[in-house]
């Protein structure tokens, strides 16, 4: 494998849409949602293994998920893990990494890649890393993968692209935020649009020069204790400046504002799994069109539902329709299907009403 390929595996987010499963305690990367035997996050880690040394893969998180990190992926040392101490969004935590791997190697190529995404063609997964590696390694360029939509989705971003079809690498027109119903059909009309998967690749050298110019103060705070990065100085440092950092996302910090930003349509099929719908979406189906996941089962008169319980639990429903039924130890969750985005809300509402 090539020593100056890295990964930044991102997994610090919480997933509170797949609540109660997915916990600020216990993520929903850490779990293993699509009942493969394996948590989202090594699934993730053994996909960017396919063509980044072991050693080279970051893990980023939050401070709290550290022992979780650890015990599910074994192999991966301590120094390979960017523990942030506050949540800052993502690009805060993308620079701390990426200085973090300037100093191991000059000449790194990172791909950015959140850890809670279900990608089946893994084949061809890691050729498009391979063509946009070797894409930045000859360019200072800004990439990111693209999803070919499949339908007017208004839960994802999109990324317009210059219409040339015969370049495989397309130019980035603009970043959309995430669209109304109608906006999304015209997208999809038009041809150039994508949706945006959150996958980035660059050099390092690339990554921090447009940090340098676009987020001059986020990076002049970091790069200062850039001589105590990789030492037993570095979580001082950051613990003092990092709280410090502006709360903003790579894609307004540094993508939209680019230039260089050129975008590969995605050869593989991709879900981020953000919704329990989303799981259905995958997951494989009953004659009624149920999806159930780990439990032992009698559904009577009921269709559409995704049903999740921990091993050989023994679930009995009757005449529900389009449901998401998901029970995890103390926690119940009945609620339909078409409603599902308003499962984040109701754990803010749980919060207040209950506490933590």
């Amino acid at each position: 494998m090539n020593k100056n390929y890295y990964a930044i595996l991102m997994a610090g987010g919480i997933g509170s849409r797949f609540w109660p499963v997915s916990t600020a305690k216990l993520p929903k990367q850490f779990h293993d949602i699509l009942g493969a035997g394996e948590t989202l996050i090594q699934k993730t880690f053994k996909r960017l293994n396919k063509i980044i040394p072991k050693e080279n893969i970051f893990i980023l998180t939050n401070e709290e998920y550290e022992t979780l990190v650890m015990e599910q992926l074994p192999e991966v040392k301590k120094a390979q893990l960017v523990l942030e101490p506050a949540m800052r969004n993502t690009a805060p935590c993308i620079l701390y990494a990426s200085l973090k791997i300037k100093k191991q190697n000059p000449n790194a190529l990172l791909v950015v890649a959140p850890s809670d995404h279900w990608i089946e063609d893994e084949a061809s997964f890691v050729e498009d890393i391979q063509l946009s590696f070797d894409t930045c390694e000859k360019e200072d360029v800004l990439m990111t993968l693209g999803i070919k939509p499949t339908f007017p989705n208004t839960g994802y971003g999109y990324i317009q692209h210059e219409k040339k079809p015969s370049e495989k690498i397309k130019k980035v027109e603009q970043f959309c935020e995430k669209p109304d119903y109608k906006t999304a059909k015209k997208f999809i009309k038009q041809g150039n649009f994508l949706w945006n998967a959150g996958i980035f690749i660059w050099s390092v050298q690339s990554v921090l020069k447009s940090f340098e110019k676009f987020q001059s103060q986020m990076f002049h705070q970091l790069n200062k204790g850039y001589d105590d990065i990789n030492t037993d100085r570095e979580k001082k440092f950051i613990d003092e400046s990092y709280p410090q950092t502006e709360k903003i996302s790579i894609d307004y910090a540094i993508m939209e504002p680019s230039k260089n930003i050129y975008v590969l349509p995605a050869s593989f099929d991709w879900n981020d799994l953000g919704t329990w719908g989303a799981l259905y979406d995958e997951l494989p189906k009953d004659e009624n069109k149920n999806v159930v996941v780990n439990a032992k089962n009698l559904l009577e008169n009921s269709k559409g539902n995704v049903i999740h319980t921990s091993a050989n639990k023994t679930v009995v429903i009757g005449g529900l329709k389009n449901y998401i039924v998901i029970d995890e130890k103390d926690k119940l969750l009945i609620y339909p299907k078409k409603k599902e985005q308003e499962i984040k809300d109701l754990v803010k509402k749980l919060e207040d009403k209950y506490g933590n």
